[in-house]
């Protein structure tokens, strides 16, 4: 049983420890359409804001006239960049370089101009389409090429290259007995998450602000809007709204800086809900990619080089763009021993849409790549292909492109056999199945007269955590106290549920460590220390390692405790106390109830970090990363080669999970993973045009639906992480990672067609598109190091 009381989620599980498939613990209101998410936050006398947003990807503001917006009935408040009390820009991961308000110039079409306060959602958004702003257009670099040319405009005051990560492992010029290359390309995917984003700003007398938002990372929040408001840190409060989905679209700031603004000036609580079109502006989306590749190989299928370069466009903001292309280069060989590499990663700036964060975080983009390579690699040897991939497969003890050594688990291997080996779909003829089941599906377009059955399958691995140094860290504050039916823990973290099932594994960790049933999980907020963002696949480890480890402390505490009264009344112990069951037991001996030793209550509070890390050095060498997980998906698919259409049959998929906690929640990943790797192989693109997006709609931006759905078989391999709680590992990203390889291969093998691109659209399959390639990998202006790529294959 699960109820909702004092801002607790409170779980009623009794025996659901870790290890269990215990129910969320906010399941039943999120089934019931009770649950609050950030779009229904409301108090007693708000205003509502609404944004200004430019229509050019690059141009200078000559003016700002408000007058006509201010006359407006209703209009309490019109704020620009000139009205900023303090610091103009914010930005994650301390690259503040994004300005709250566009002053002098704007860099990409959605950028926020003005923002305005007013009685109502429909006066707020009338008053922002009053306010007149004056542009001179300006040349714009939408292409992710064309920035690096040295004649394009500068998007960044820095210049073009954002980010350029450059990795000599062995000797590149290392020769094979077979090659092959290729060129990919990925398209910009939406995180689109079904609650848009919103928040509430409510004034407080002392001019200080609370802020209920829907957010993934409470603390770094606090950090870009304190300074943007000229305050001190604890005068800004945040407390989590519900989220309706994140997947590294709530990473950033968004709504928080303006509705504090607004909320400040006219001392009236500020809501801000976006509607769809705007949240597609108003978040940071998947970075396109261009990736060229060279691999090589002995004729009996040993991998000996790797050559990768890759372009990422990032945008007009840094946002998290570092880290991604960090990742994608440090993965882009794939989870494979290579003895000789040479990665050139460079991510630029374009007057495109910001990118940053999104689930799978650089690994998704070059999973497609080294993949297509892998399967070319073993046509050209006349391997299986799961022969190939297991024979170079990472494992504990190996050495990375970086230098990095795995000594955690690494059970890559089993994972891909163990996918290889889940069963196939029945393959029943066209003509004795449900035209719905055919491509095309309730579309009824066809009969299946010229439908091909493919199967492919991808690879992929990435980190858990953050990397490169960064101080990664979660707090947790445990209470054990007499509660309604008994001892109750209530847990308190900064952590965001985003959906995942966070609060339910933290519940079950606080059950197993405490041996209680009744868990409250309190609603996350600043008043408790950071918990990092939940992201990376990072909170299971991190607020699980915090939980335990306050649990650890207040379960010593309690041990203590009854030992010292044991000790007082004379009654010897007879053997070393644990807690079971809502009891304290010595030797299987029941001593008492946990609540009779529970006055006064006990709370302890923990940091959890994990091991360090380094950053790379000018030849891409270092130990970047904290610990591993693999993924491996197999696809079966059906093409219509008349019509273009595709329907996925079946996705088979295993994860590296360290342990289960929780594998009903396990579950429940793989197959959300795997959905939004079908939207990026099949559908999913956010179209530009000048910078626009076309399809800003949920109408035009095509999203799976459960009738796209396959049937998703998953399984797990259980090799515990050293030194993580539990021995789990993080599960949220890997599905996606490898999804999007392994359909698009499915599709491949169907058709015998190269499909160099993700989405694939039905142009792709009937020819009408021809397989897309460039002239070479662009030069990169000011970088010093071996240019270009290819200079070291003219010696192989």
């Amino acid at each position: 049983m699960q109820t909702r009381t004092r801002g607790l989620d409170l779980a009623r599980s009794a025996g659901l420890g870790v290890g269990s498939s215990a129910p969320r613990v906010d399941g039943v209101p999120k089934v019931l359409g009770t649950f609050a998410y950030g779009s229904d936050l409301w108090t007693e006398g708000m205003l509502f804001g609404a944004t200004v947003r430019s229509p050019h990807p690059s141009a200078r503001i000559r003016s700002i006239d408000t007058s006509a917006a201010l006359a407006l009935k209703g209009v309490h408040c019109v704020l620009t960049a000139a009205d900023l009390p303090a610091q103009r820009t914010y930005g994650v991961w301390g690259y503040a370089d994004q300005p709250v308000l566009a002053w002098e110039v704007v860099r990409h079409v959605g950028e926020p101009v003005a923002v305005v306060a007013a009685e109502s959602p429909e006066e707020a958004r009338l008053a922002a389409a009053a306010v007149r702003v004056d542009y001179e257009p300006l040349p714009a670099v939408l292409d992710m090429e064309e920035a690096l040319r040295p004649d394009a405009p500068k998007v960044s005051e820095v210049g073009n290259v954002l980010r350029h990560v450059h990795i000599v492992h062995g000797d590149p010029a290392a020769e094979a007995e077979v090659w092959v290359e290729g060129y990919y390309e990925l398209g910009m995917q939406d995180q689109a998450p079904l609650g848009p984003e919103a928040g509430l700003a409510v004034p407080a007398t002392d001019g200080s602000v609370d802020l209920y938002v829907s957010t993934q990372w409470l603390h770094s929040d606090r950090e870009q809007i304190a300074p943007c408001l000229g305050l001190p840190e604890e005068q800004v409060r945040l407390q989590g709204a519900g989220v309706g989905g994140a997947f590294g679209a709530r990473e950033d700031v968004h709504m928080q800086i303006h509705a504090c603004l607004l909320a400040l000036a006219t001392h009236r609580p500020v809501k801000f809900s976006y509607g769809r079109e705007e949240s597609f502006y108003g978040h940071v989306h998947r970075h396109p990619a261009r990736i060229w590749a060279r691999t090589g190989a002995r004729r009996d299928g040993t991998l000996v080089s790797a050559h990768v370069r890759m372009v990422l466009d990032g945008g007009a903001y840094t946002s998290s763009s570092p880290a991604v292309v960090l990742n994608a280069s440090t993965f882009a060989p794939g989870p494979y021993e290579v003895p000789n590499v040479l990665v050139d990663g460079t991510c630029v700036y374009t007057n495109n849409p910001p990118c940053g964060a999104m689930r799978g975080f650089g690994a998704v983009q070059v999973c497609f790549a080294h993949e297509a390579q892998m399967d070319k690699l073993a046509a050209a040897l006349g391997m299986d292909p799961v022969l190939l991939r297991a024979r170079n497969a990472l494992h504990t003890g190996s050495v990375l492109p970086t230098g990095q050594v795995i000594h955690g688990s690494a059970p890559a291997r089993a994972v891909l056999e163990r996918c290889a080996a889940l069963p196939m779909p029945s393959a029943l003829p066209p003509d004795d199945r449900d035209p719905v089941t055919l491509p095309g599906g309730t579309g009824n377009v066809g009969r299946g007269e010229r439908v091909r059955r493919g199967v492919g399958l991808a690879f992929g691995y990435k980190n858990v955590a953050y990397s490169e140094g960064f101080d990664d860290s979660c707090e947790a504050t445990v209470r054990l106290e007499v509660g309604a039916h008994g001892p109750l823990a209530v847990v308190h973290t900064a952590a965001v549920e985003v959906g995942q099932g966070l609060h339910t594994v933290l519940a079950q960790i606080a059950r197993t460590e405490l041996g209680v049933d009744d868990v409250a999980v309190a609603q996350p907020d600043t008043r408790v220390g950071s918990a990092g963002s939940t992201s990376a696949s990072r909170q299971t480890v991190m607020a699980g390692g915090a939980v335990a480890a306050a649990c650890a402390t207040v379960r010593g505490r309690l041990l203590a405790r009854v030992a010292a009264r044991a000790a007082e009344s004379g009654s010897p112990l007879p053997g070393p106390l644990r807690l079971a069951d809502g009891r304290v037991l010595s030797d299987d001996i029941a001593i008492g109830d946990i609540a009779d030793f529970l006055a006064p209550p006990l709370e302890a509070n923990e940091v959890f970090r994990h091991r360090p890390t380094t950053r790379l050095d000018a030849n891409g060498q270092g130990d970047p990363h904290v610990m591993f997980f693999f993924g491996a998906m197999r696809a079966v698919v059906e093409v219509d080669e008349d019509l273009g259409l595709v329907r996925v049959i079946q996705l088979a998929a295993v994860q590296d999970v360290g342990r289960a906690l929780n594998p009903r929640g396990i579950e429940g990943q793989i197959e959300g993973g795997a959905a939004q790797g079908l939207g990026l192989a099949l559908m999913e693109e956010l179209s530009l045009r000048e910078g626009r997006v076309l399809n800003a709609s949920f109408t035009d931006y095509l999203l799976p639906t459960i009738l796209d759905m396959p049937a998703v078989v998953s399984d797990v391999v259980e090799e515990p992480e050293p030194d993580a709680p539990f021995g789990a590992k993080g599960v949220g990203e890997g599905p996606t990672i490898v999804a999007t390889a392994a359909i698009v291969a499915a599709v491949r093998n169907a058709t015998g067609r190269e499909l160099n691109r993700a989405p694939v659209t039905p142009d792709d399959l009937v020819g009408l598109r021809p397989p897309r390639t460039t002239a070479g990998p662009p030069p990169i202006p000011g970088v010093p190091g071996p240019r270009p790529l290819f200079e070291y294959l003219e010696k192989t």
